[in-house]
């Protein structure tokens, strides 16, 4: 197969383009053979991204906002809402929810998708078997990751902590934790950062997802990576309050993060919905600082988060209406410049094989849109699309 004439965004090139803007693509054998320059460098017939990679989300929670209903602007009462949900779940209703979500990502054109799961005591919750389940029969189509997503204060019990890692551990996922202006937050961080240590796992958590200015999970995450020399992967969800907080004082914080090595993944739809007053026209967007972050050569991933649910009661697992969101707003233009936020960062945030960057010999998993340049990227064209897995195009595409 050839793809003749498309846009490769400059940071999804793992090839030396020189002045050309505009490649010929051939696949063969489920890799990109060849990227050599357009004869014609004048127009383009589309945008060629590799396949794209979902940081963060929730497919244990999502399609349930009909039952629980939406939480408006209160992420406690989300969280109380979904607390009293998670009560009834069993393996049966969980596995139609979560496989709804992996055919959307699929259709999308996702090629790695990382769940949290609710894990709100030492006991390992019924999504777990699911989700082993589902990583093995989706194997080869998307590569399937879990965060054990656990309130902070539950590590204060060493026993529910000790188990909680080794079960994280036997089944391959990676440790996390819920850190929002807890008490004792350091001590209670060093302990999370104890078990995945003593269990050889990454660390995942969701942090200072609020926007009141005297958050600090973020900053103190990354001077514990540092104190502890940690070298395993740290991701950090969220982090609104940083939006709030001096400019001096979060540019130390992004500092110590850029020094400490940490991923940062901003989640534009269910923080838009959430953060700022619901009485008036919001003035705080709920977004994390990504322009800073990326001035310290911190690339944030954008990543879906909740979908139908009482967090965020809309959406889709389509990354491209995410980025959408995200570039408007975030003021992150030229939009190509950024697309290496769902392809690119988050490939690194979780450790695949494949960084996402396109050259001759990765593989054939991209996505081709029908926008042929900067302006169509976020509109019609830039949602339609061709998805292609192992050379091959999917028979539905968007």
């Amino acid at each position: 197969m050839k793809l003749e004439s498309v846009r490769i965004p400059t940071r999804l090139r793992g090839f030396a383009a020189g002045d050309a803007q505009v490649f010929d693509v051939t696949l063969a054998g489920g890799r990109v053979q060849a990227v050599v320059p357009s004869a014609l460098q004048s127009s383009a017939r589309g945008t060629l991204l590799s396949a794209l990679v979902e940081a963060h989300a929730h497919i244990d929670k999502n399609y349930t906002v009909q039952e629980v209903g939406a939480a408006e602007g209160n992420l406690f009462a989300a969280i109380e809402r979904m607390d009293k949900h998670r009560a009834g779940w069993t393996g049966e209703a969980l596995r139609p929810r979560m496989e709804r979500a992996l055919q959307d990502a699929w259709q999308s054109g996702t090629r790695a998708l990382r769940t949290h799961i609710d894990w709100v005591q030492a006991e390992p919750p019924a999504a777990l078997a699911v989700f082993e389940a589902l990583r093995h029969e989706w194997r080869g189509r998307i590569e399937l990751q879990f965060v054990s997503l656990t309130p902070l204060d539950l590590f204060a019990d060493l026993d529910a902590g000790e188990r909680i890692a080794r079960e994280v551990k036997r089944a391959g996922g990676t440790l996390g934790a819920f850190v929002y202006r807890n008490e004792g937050l350091v001590h209670k961080l060093g302990r999370v950062f104890d078990l995945a240590q003593d269990h050889g796992l990454g660390l995942d958590f969701h942090v200072d997802e609020g926007l009141d200015a005297d958050a600090s999970g973020l900053r103190s995450i990354a001077q514990l990576m540092r104190a502890r020399e940690f070298r395993r992967s740290v991701v950090c969800g969220h982090c609104c309050s940083l939006a709030v907080q001096d400019d001096a004082v979060a540019n130390e914080t992004l500092a110590l993060c850029a020094g400490a090595g940490l991923h940062i993944v901003a989640l534009p739809t269910t923080n838009l919905y959430l953060q700022g007053a619901w009485d008036r026209t919001p003035v705080q967007r709920g977004i994390t600082r990504i322009h800073e972050a990326a001035a310290r050569g911190l690339r944030v991933s954008l990543a879906t988060d909740n979908v139908q649910d009482s967090f965020y009661p809309y959406g889709s697992y389509d990354l491209l209406e995410t980025f959408g969101l995200g570039v408007q707003m975030a003021h992150l233009a030229p939009a190509g410049e950024w697309f290496d936020a769902i392809t690119v960062s988050p490939a690194k945030a979780l450790g695949l094989a494949w960084d996402g960057r396109i050259a001759p010999g990765c593989p054939a998993d991209l996505v081709l849109l029908s926008a042929t340049d900067e302006y169509e990227l976020i509109g019609p064209r830039g949602r339609q699309r061709t998805v292609i897995r192992a050379g091959q195009i999917l028979e539905k595409t968007q």
